[in-house]
């Protein structure tokens, strides 16, 4: 059996100093977004997304970027899943992406907001209509006694609506993550990376270098 102590990888293949980045953070996020999707990376919007319960304990799972700009970043998901439940206790979350084809990591953390309904609503239109049926079908993180029991689920769900329009569910929609901090992170030889983070102060954004 392999040994896990073993197994390592130095990373060579660039730096990251102040100078390098752009002095608006949510720029330089995209910049590096669109050099993952440039380079094809497998699901190059993937981020885990990190929440804590009322009584504080943390738990993380891996959901899709749908937008970011000046005012955050959002996702989509069903209100009543766990992570919904605990955005509600206690809304704030970390974010953290990770590109090692190329030895990047983007962390960013701060409080959560619901978006606005009608983009909720414009983006679920936007979704294939299996997706629409199963956000109706599924009642996310709750206990299902089988598959077939989902199976059936979505059978109905499809009968009900027919040929009509799926509407949007009440229980569903998107959050958006208003950043505070967002750490660039740009893998270097011997474990000494290269991070950058960006947070708000006075309005604006303070840089400062971090040990690695």
């Amino acid at each position: 059996m392999t040994s896990l102590a073993d197994l390592r990888r130095d990373y060579a293949r660039a730096a990251l100093s102040e100078s390098d980045v752009l002095p608006d953070p949510i720029a330089q996020f995209r910049l590096w977004l669109d050099q993952a999707i440039a380079a094809q990376l497998p699901e190059p919007t993937a981020m885990s997304l990190a929440t804590v319960s009322s009584d504080g304990h943390p738990s993380a799972r891996m959901v899709l970027l749908k937008a970011a700009d000046a005012r955050g970043f959002v996702f989509f998901t069903d209100h009543r899943s766990r992570k919904g439940r605990e955005l509600e206790a206690t809304p704030r979350a970390a974010l953290c992406f990770f590109w090692p084809e190329l030895e990047r990591q983007v962390r960013i953390a701060g409080p959560v907001e619901h978006i606005a309904r009608a983009d909720s609503a414009a983006y679920f239109r936007s979704r294939p209509i299996g997706s629409q049926l199963g956000a109706w079908a599924s009642h996310q993180s709750s206990p299902l006694a089988s598959r077939e029991e989902l199976e059936q689920r979505l059978i109905e769900v499809g009968a009900r609506f027919g040929d009509e329009d799926v509407p949007l569910p009440e229980h569903w929609g998107g959050y958006r993550v208003i950043p505070q901090e967002i750490e660039f992170w740009q893998g270097r030889p011997s474990r000494l990376h290269d991070r950058l983070m960006f947070r708000r102060r006075d309005g604006g954004w303070e840089l400062v270098r971090l040990s690695p």
